[in-house]
């Protein structure tokens, strides 16, 4: 009896100790992020409007939902140029529910999500090296896009990390403006990604995704070749998402390569990363040539603890449908940038970017300068590769 007591005693402040960092791992988490900026000229397809505006403001929480499942949900907010005003646009940005403890590296999760699409769309741009993101996304996937639907993906139980995935999403923010019946399933998308380690100093990741766009939207861009500056200013700011030029498959092939000195990346690292696009089928005439294509390239350099100094090249090139025919339309752009990180939670970037017309973009801005602070609060999504 007396050893019992004895055990009973012994165990009982380990029992209360488990059960403690059970319920600790299982508290919601909350976290907010504040992105103020500034712009000397609104960039064509860009995101972020001329003078102060609000880049991003975020709201979220996450945890564990016991032992099988975990959320997230993010309220996002964001200031977006409407007819040579500035506007604040909300939304919900990610609401979902996913599995933990589905066998051979199994997850299935549901609800509003960020789609796994190229390199940068499941992060959000909060976490970008630039303020803008790429013409790519700009273009084909409205920034950043998030969408209702469920995925499964698969993790190999191999040194080499692999993951692939599949999505059934609703296609609502893809393509916001779509008119008529549609589909309750009207995008779905799959993507696979490789990666690994060479010694302690460098890391890569190659990827792979496809989306297939069920109803792409109702011939926006079908305008007449002298309305094209209007309807170029015009486009894409009446809602912040939505895919501006769109079609029936898009491919994208991402790649990332990082390299740290003696391997601590705290002190230095060099990140190159690219990206090809290209979306097909883009209407009932479209020929095999016809065909949008996008590719950037950027080179991010942490010289110093708090320091970074990056630049990048983007490409887009278009096959704008003028009823049943195409105009080619070309627009380049060069970014640089300077940051100051003095801490983890805190970021100050200067950006100078130029944009080319190549042909079809006379909305094309010359020089732009931005601005951008940004500064986080308690808990928030770990960041990706």
């Amino acid at each position: 009896m007396k050893l019992k007591l004895l055990t009973l005693a012994l165990a009982t402040p380990l029992l209360a100790n488990a059960q403690a960092q059970q319920s600790k791992s299982d508290a919601l988490q909350w976290g907010l992020v504040l992105d103020v900026g500034a712009a000397s000229r609104e960039l064509a397809l860009g995101a972020r409007p001329q003078g102060a505006h609000l880049g991003g403001l975020e709201l979220g929480v996450a945890g564990n939902l016991g032992e099988h499942f975990a959320g997230r949900a993010t309220l996002a907010a964001h200031s977006h140029s409407h007819e040579g005003k500035k506007k604040i646009e909300s939304e919900l940005e990610e609401a979902w529910v996913e599995t933990r403890s589905l066998p051979a590296g199994l997850q299935l999760r549901g609800g509003r999500m960020l789609a796994q699409l190229g390199y940068l769309n499941e992060q959000h741009p909060h976490a970008d090296d630039f303020s803008e993101r790429p013409l790519l996304y700009r273009s084909f996937l409205g920034g950043h896009y998030f969408d209702n639907g469920l995925r499964l993906s698969w993790t190999a139980p191999t040194a080499l990390y692999w993951r692939s995935g599949i999505e059934l999403l609703s296609g609502r923010e893809l393509n916001p403006d779509a008119e008529g019946a549609r589909p309750s399933i009207a995008a779905w998308a799959a993507n696979t990604k490789l990666g690994g380690d060479i010694g302690h100093s460098q890391s890569w990741q190659l990827g792979l995704s496809y989306l297939r766009n069920k109803a792409p939207g109702s011939g926006a861009h079908e305008h007449e070749h002298e309305d094209e500056d209007a309807h170029e200013e015009e486009e894409g700011h009446d809602h912040a998402h939505g895919a501006r030029y769109q079609g029936r498959h898009l491919w994208i092939v991402d790649g990332v390569w990082k390299w740290s000195p003696g391997g601590n990346n705290g002190v230095q690292q060099l990140r190159l990363s690219g990206e090809l696009a290209q979306v097909s089928r883009l209407n009932e005439f479209a020929g095999s040539g016809d065909k949008h294509r996008s590719a950037y390239l950027a080179a991010v350099w942490r010289l110093a603890p708090q320091w970074e100094t990056g630049l990048r090249i983007d490409s887009l090139s278009l096959r704008e449908p003028h009823g049943d025919h195409f105009h080619p339309a070309k627009l380049r752009e060069q970014t640089l940038m300077l940051a100051w990180k003095p801490s983890h939670a805190q970021s100050l970037r200067l950006q100078y970017s130029r944009q080319d017309d190549r042909g079809g973009f006379d909305a094309a801005i010359k020089r732009s300068v931005q601005l951008q602070y940004i500064v986080s609060f308690g808990a928030h999504g770990a960041h990706s590769f």
